[in-house]
């Protein structure tokens, strides 16, 4: 079968013991079509009656919990995907979905488990479905993975019917090529089983156990067909797992499926490549021990069949490699597996209760895509942390340094007043650092290596760069007001042009707008800033800017403000002028910092930052602190997440 255009399931081929009466999806179109001729979408074999392929579909229908949508469509439908696109298989194979539920009323039931991988359901007989079946007898549906079907089953039908007359010895290999065949381009496969009991063995009120299947001591099924569904990859999860593995983030999954299925749709996604082994089996996990598990855990990337149990062990043995472990989950058995890892997703569309509770975090949509986008997301609030202390910081210092250096220096007089550090600290900074917590994604932000476990938010760079601005922005406005005092060296120093007051607003200035030359500067933090870039992306911190000088200005020229509240005087061209120097020096000086860091990460150097360079995530094993995130993507449960 081909892959369906759509993203939902879509039953793709029906295979049943008689290759003359098997069905295949030959386009695009979702389902298989009733109509059968030449140009149909759905054909059978060479004398199509499509007779076996109702029947067989009839008892899928019956073994299942899913309602249909009116005219055979999704909208309203309720109930699994899987399911449900069986039933829609036989609602457009011509099967009346509705009447077969009513003439075939539910007796009782074994539910679906990840554990035995079946569900069997107990229905009174049908003649045009199950064939003429004694009046004390119950018909027994059975679907579930296919290799587990065939161990319980004991022969096969001829016609879809589960008479006596209809059965016939089961051709185990036949079904285990078809099986392989179908698993290789990536289709979930399903095998279909029937049986008769006598309705003495059945109690309605009395819950059945997986017993009533596998614990008979001797396979007593009917094996009726196969069923093979697409479950299509979202085109936007192909490429939100390229984007992943750019970021540093190695993806795995572990599903129920086959391990050819598995390994099919691993390739689809690129989760399988040269890198990376082929898929490895809840079973061959079962025999290793915890060393063998860790070793293998980072050479695997797909794991198939796999139980809820197999999924701690992975999780665990992650952990035990100094990865970070995520887990994404849906059902009742997933909990303990999303407990144990370090960040646990549940499903919000299709996630049982039980496991939104056992999670961290809820995925609202279902979709892989929207993780990398939180990645994304987290990448930029964790650099903009980093940018809001770059740009607060060496103003706060500067403040101090300030005051500090003019008592050393002879200026005790032009000190900052408290209301101007006030203001500093209130007006400026906090206007300024605002609008660089909201910058948006950096250029390439997804080609970087993510951070290492552990380290610190203020490394040794980042305390350098905070230090260079530090420095620079204190030794700019302490010496804009030195070479202001020193200009007329005839003038009077309270009297004269430049007076107490004017050294003041000298410094005030000085200290403010080299502060908005930090901020451009910090907009990038590795990115050069002497580009028309700066002017994009982040309007509001243009509007901050606007509003911090509007707001200097205002309090440099209004009378009595200026005066009487922050005690100084108005500024003349010569210090606008000093002022746009201390502008250029820091915004200078700050890019040549992030050139050189630049340099020394390009040469190898360690700068302490994770924003340069691409890791590579298919390197084996992964390094220390790798970070294991979950997925919402179809039959993908784990994204591991280097950082």
């Amino acid at each position: 079968g081909k892959m369906s255009a759509s993203n939902h399931f879509a039953v793709t081929d029906l295979h049943t013991p008689d290759p003359s009466e098997h069905a295949g999806n030959e386009n695009e179109n979702e389902v298989p079509q009733a109509k059968v001729d030449s140009s149909a979408p759905f054909a059978a074999g060479e004398s199509p009656t499509l007779n076996y392929v109702r029947s067989t579909l009839a008892g899928g229908v019956l073994c299942s919990k899913c309602v249909l949508g009116k005219n055979g469509t999704r909208e309203g439908a309720i109930g699994n995907p899987t399911e449900l696109s069986i039933i829609r298989a036989a609602y457009f194979a011509g099967v009346d979905t509705d009447q077969v539920k009513k003439d075939a009323p539910l007796i009782n039931e074994v539910p679906f488990d990840s554990e035995y991988k079946f569900m069997a359901t107990v229905h009174e007989a049908v003649q045009e479905i199950d064939g003429d079946v004694p009046e004390d007898q119950y018909v027994v549906h059975v679907k579930g993975a296919p290799d587990r079907m065939l161990a319980y089953c004991a022969n096969q039908a001829k016609s879809g019917l589960v008479g006596d007359e209809n059965k016939e010895a089961l051709d185990r290999k036949f079904w285990i090529e078809q099986i392989a065949v179908l698993s290789s381009h990536g289709l979930r496969v399903l095998g279909l089983c029937r049986a008769t009991v006598p309705k003495s063995e059945v109690k309605v009120d009395e819950d059945l156990g997986p017993a009533f299947v596998n614990g008979r001591g001797e396979p007593w099924l009917t094996f009726v067909g196969l069923c093979a569904i697409m479950d299509p990859p979202r085109p936007e999860c192909v490429q939100a797992i390229k984007e992943a593995h750019g970021a540093g983030v190695r993806v795995c999954m572990i599903t129920g499926d086959h391990k050819d299925t598995a390994t099919a749709i691993g390739h689809m996604l690129g989760i399988v490549d040269e890198d990376f082994s082929e898929a490895l089996t809840g079973a061959e996990l079962d025999e290793m021990s915890d060393d063998q598990l860790r070793a293998a855990v980072m050479s695997h990337s797909v794991f198939a069949r796999a139980s809820p149990q197999n999924k701690i062990r992975i999780v665990n043995a992650l952990q035990a490699e100094g990865q970070v472990a995520g887990m994404t989950g849906d059902g009742v058995n997933d909990a303990p597996a999303l407990k144990a890892a370090d960040m646990g997703v549940a499903m919000g569309k299709e996630g049982t209760d039980v496991a939104r509770e056992a999670a961290e975090m809820i995925l609202a949509d279902d979709n892989f895509a929207t993780i990398v986008v939180a990645i994304k997301e987290g990448r930029v609030v964790w650099d903009n942390l980093r940018k809001v202390l770059l740009v607060n910081t060496p103003i706060n210092n500067a403040q101090g340094l300030t005051v500090l250096f003019g008592l050393i220096f002879g200026l005790e007089k032009t000190a900052l007043t408290a209301i101007q550090i006030l203001y500093s600290n209130l007006i400026c900074a906090v206007t300024l650092g605002m609008v660089t917590a909201v910058e948006p994604a950096e250029e390439g932000i997804m080609s970087m290596p993510p951070r290492v476990v552990g380290k610190r938010l203020i490394g040794r760079f980042l305390f350098l760069r905070i230090m260079i601005g530090t420095i620079t922005l204190s030794t700019c406005v302490i010496g804009s007001v030195y070479i202001l005092r020193n200009s007329d060296k005839e003038a009077d120093f309270e009297n004269e042009v430049y007076t107490l007051r004017k050294q003041r607003a000298m410094a005030f200035n000085a200290l403010d707008f080299g502060a908005i030359s930090v901020c451009l500067s910090a907009r990038f933090s590795y990115l050069s800033s002497f580009h028309p870039r700066i002017f994009k992306g982040n309007i509001a911190c243009w509007y901050s800017i606007a509003i911090v000088s509007v707001l200097q200005i205002f309090t440099t020229y209004t009378p009595i403000v200026n005066q009487y509240i922050f005690s100084q005087d108005g500024m003349d061209g010569f210090m606008w002028g000093l002022t746009g120097g201390v502008m250029a020096i820091v915004f200078t000086v700050m890019e040549i910092e992030k050139a050189v860091r630049c340099y020394l990460k390009s040469s190898g150097s360690d700068t302490d930052d994770h924003e340069l360079g691409v890791f590579d995530p298919h390197q084996n094993p992964a390094p220390k602190g790798t970070h294991l995130t979950p997925s919402g993507a179809s039959q993908l449960n784990l994204v591991e997440l280097s950082k």
